[in-house]
């Protein structure tokens, strides 16, 4: 069987990143089923996977991706969640390329009329959205991938209903080219990780480096890693730097844009960051992410005015839990903007009426969260929700849930800090704030004893 290291022709994956949630409320992790299911199914048919970049940008489609679709021998496509860049892509798959291309998906996925007749691969998961039996849908894919390799039949719809379709083929230079650039990549992706560990010195090296002065013929993946790497080691201004250096059409991509509004609000630029995710929300829309970022302003900005009792504090206040509760609006799946929309209320001078009415939505919406593959923060929200909510068993029990997720100190400090301001406003209005003040000893004690147990 062939090996990577024997140049193993590449196969081309078209499928979503991270975790995602679809219509029917159904959970489904994508870098698990890449990683469990897709990679070995892939490797053990003699090729080489290549995962698309694109969805990590919003969508935005790159010469390199249509570049992938043409000229990668063999593909994958997950169609669970019926993800639109994911079926836009196969389209082209089908169009260009008569055979050697998988369909896969999660099982009880409802098929699309258009490809209701083409061969697919089901896979399980479980609560958490996560692969399970994997042996089977490993072997199946293999199995299709090795057919392919070895017969000559059409999988393209398109192909095989259609007579007389032009076949195009790819010269042999232009796929060598193709080839050194894949190889290429994924040597800057490696450096890049390694990079990370190291520090920001280290990431601000490679983005200084010669090769990467023009941008312009540099894949776009690489340089929405190298972005993210910034972001990752809270390199902001060399982000600010790396962004105005990138191809017009990079620089229009929603999440590039989200991600620069975030560096030039780290750097206190608070009328720059606004200015672009203003410019966001009236292209695309309300959303949790925008909306998260730009509210994230107001908030950075009513704290320093507080601080210094000027008397803008409460106009900027306002305007942070407005903007957080547009985005949790948008999107109630994502509690996060509505989180910091009722914490955020608590601390005007009298009771918002709003906050009784979308209390009990975003507990529910932080509660599936929390079921589907709980961590710290899920369990600290809940445990926020329920002193804003004045439930004392609940935030008791969601603190115990917390401290046994707990990995570092600073988590605790955060939620400890959240704490102490929703103290402060409720002593301030003359309220009885002693389960706050336990929840906080709790909390600092854990974060002490976390750090005495580290290594000197």
């Amino acid at each position: 069987m062939d090996t990577i290291d024997q140049l193993a022709p590449l196969c081309f994956v078209l499928m979503p990143f991270g975790t995602k949630t679809d219509a029917a409320g159904r959970v489904t992790n994508f870098d698990k089923v890449y990683q469990n299911i897709i990679v070995p199914a892939v490797v053990q048919a003699g090729l080489e996977p290549v995962r698309a970049d694109e969805e990590k940008i919003g969508g935005t489609i790159h010469k390199p991706m249509f570049e992938r679709l043409m000229l990668c021998h063999y593909a994958v496509a997950d169609i669970t969640g019926a993800n639109p860049n994911v079926f836009y892509e196969l389209g082209i798959r089908h169009a260009l390329r008569p055979r050697s291309t998988a369909i896969i998906f999660v099982e009880g996925t409802v098929i699309p009329f258009d490809i209701a007749l083409v061969r697919g691969i089901a896979y399980r998961t479980d609560g958490k959205g996560e692969p399970v039996d994997t042996a089977s849908p490993i072997e199946a894919i293999r199995s299709l991938l090795r057919e392919a390799r070895d017969t000559a039949r059409d999988d393209s719809p398109m192909f095989q209903l259609i007579d007389d379709l032009p076949r195009w083929e790819i010269d042999h230079s232009k796929t060598d080219v193709f080839r050194k650039s894949i190889d290429y990549s994924k040597r800057y992706k490696d450096r890049l990780s390694e990079a990370v560990r190291e520090g920001a010195e280290a990431v601000q090296k490679i983005a200084s480096d010669p090769a990467l002065a023009d941008l312009i013929d540099v894949e776009a993946g690489i340089v929405v890693d190298l972005f993210l790497s910034l972001r990752d080691v809270k390199a902001y201004g060399a982000m600010i730097d790396l962004y105005a250096r990138m191809p017009a059409p990079l620089q229009q991509a929603k999440m590039m844009r989200e991600q620069l509004g975030f560096a030039l609000n780290r750097e206190g630029r608070f009328d720059d960051a606004e200015k672009v995710l203003k410019g966001v929300i009236d292209q695309f829309g309300p959303s949790s992410e925008t909306n998260g970022l730009l509210g994230r302003i107001y908030k950075d900005r009513w704290e320093i005015a507080r601080e210094a009792k000027r008397p803008e504090a409460r106009s900027l206040l306002r305007r942070a839990i407005d903007t957080y509760l547009d985005g949790f609006q948008a999107d109630w799946r994502d509690a996060y903007p509505g989180v910091n929309a009722v914490s955020l209320m608590e601390m005007q001078d009298k009771r918002d009426e709003r906050q009784a009415q979308i209390l009990p939505v975003v507990r529910y919406s932080a509660m599936r969260k929390a079921d589907k593959n709980p961590d710290y923060w899920d369990h600290a929200t809940l445990m926020e929700l329920a002193v804003l909510s004045r439930d004392d068993a609940a935030a008791e029990e969601q603190l115990s849930e917390a401290l046994g997720f707990a990995r570092a100190g600073w988590e605790l400090e955060s939620t400890a800090a959240n704490l102490s301001r929703m103290r402060r406003a409720r002593s301030e209005r003359g309220e009885d704030v002693a389960l706050i003040e336990r929840l906080e000893q709790e909390l600092l004690r854990a974060a002490k004893e976390m750090a005495s147990r580290k290594p000197s």
